[in-house]
């Protein structure tokens, strides 16, 4: 595992150094300005969590399960206040202080896996129960899907609704339950397009690319030309001709497109079963966990980075409707990359007990 989180680092830091260049060259005037930043910010950083985590006995986060989800609250309720966050494209998602920034989103993501975990661990004998199990338990997305929508942040919401229903199963629920919180989701979802009309465009934009292409549909447009400019062995590594200014966010939601330009159907594959076997990797050490408690974590966090990976590429393949959500361990972000690795950490700790 640890091996393999390496090697995603490593490739993540040269596909990000490739993608944000002439970014970085523009607004800085030095070609490494973003790949030096995150590794520095979030790789040294994230390294030191992974450390931390891995060192850490993870019972000891079921004690901090409920501090930690109360901390995590009262961050993003931060958010909505202007003196300590900022907007950019239209969100409220950063808070900065002294120079630095960072994403509530992220903390309070880990923090509802670790609470989850051991929600679920202590409900085992009433998780079949709809009064002590299922009501509850949606009561709970509700409120971290409320935090997300006023972002607004709809990708991290669905990472956390996809990674927690999986949980759910895994702890013991019914498949009926399951199927009554995805109609349940789905109302949601209808509502949460009706407040925001622009989510409506994004919708009709996947199922018709062509709709908008110089408005809504740009930026999945622009995809596609970068990932079918690619081929078979891809344009070369640095000869990317979509980050030039015509796709919009290249080191950030958009850099699976500008990496599968430039390395092809190879590199995409070679990327892919990167994370495949991440994620395999994680499950089997979850599986092997002594107690409910570790095997719902492990398998958490595991679910969580390969959901969040599986959403990147689809709504940037255009396979899902686009969402702003980072690839783990790849995208520019020293957030995500601090909390990601800590994560990481946590399932080492759990491989320990095996």
């Amino acid at each position: 595992m640890l091996f393999l989180t390496l090697a995603i680092l490593v490739a993540g830091l040269l596909i990000l150094a490739s993608a944000s260049m002439v970014m970085s060259q523009k607004n800085f005037g030095n070609i490494y300005f973003y790949t030096l930043r995150q590794f520095l910010y979030g790789g040294i950083l994230g390294g030191i969590a992974l450390a931390l985590t891995q060192w850490m006995p993870y019972r000891i986060w079921k004690r901090l399960a409920l501090p930690l989800m109360i901390l995590s609250f009262l961050l993003s309720a931060l958010l909505f206040i202007p003196h300590f966050s900022y907007v950019a494209g239209g969100a409220r998602r950063w808070l900065q202080a002294g120079g630095f920034s960072f994403q509530p989103s992220e903390v309070l993501k880990f923090s509802f896996l670790v609470y989850l975990a051991s929600w679920l661990d202590a409900r085992r004998k009433e998780i079949k129960s709809v009064s002590y199990g299922m009501i509850p338990f949606s009561l709970m997305l509700a409120i971290i899907g409320i935090f997300l929508v006023m972002q607004p942040d709809i990708g991290t919401l669905g990472v956390v609704v996809a990674t927690a229903g999986i949980m759910y199963f895994l702890g013991g629920g019914k498949v009926s339950q399951i199927g009554m919180l995805i109609v349940l989701g789905l109302v949601m979802l209808y509502l949460v397009v009706q407040i925001a009309p622009y989510r409506l465009q994004r919708i009709l934009v996947f199922l018709d690319p062509q709709t908008d292409p110089k408005g809504i549909g740009y930026q999945i447009n622009q995809a596609f030309i970068g990932i079918g400019s690619g081929g078979f062995w891809g344009l070369g590594f640095g000869k990317s001709l979509q980050k030039y200014s015509y796709l919009p966010e290249p080191m950030g939601d958009s850099i699976f497109a500008i990496f599968a330009e430039e390395t092809g159907l190879v590199g995409v594959c070679l990327l892919l079963g990167l994370f495949a076997t991440f994620f395999w990797r994680g499950i089997f050490i979850a599986r092997r966990a002594p107690d409910v408690f570790g095997k719902l974590l492990g398998a958490g966090i595991s679910v969580g980075i390969m959901a969040q990976v599986f959403i990147n590429m689809a709504a940037i393949s255009g396979l899902l409707p686009l969402t702003g959500i980072p690839l783990p361990m790849v995208s520019y972000g020293g957030t995500s990359l601090v909390i990601t690795l800590a994560s990481i950490g946590v399932l080492l700790n759990i491989s320990k007990y095996t």
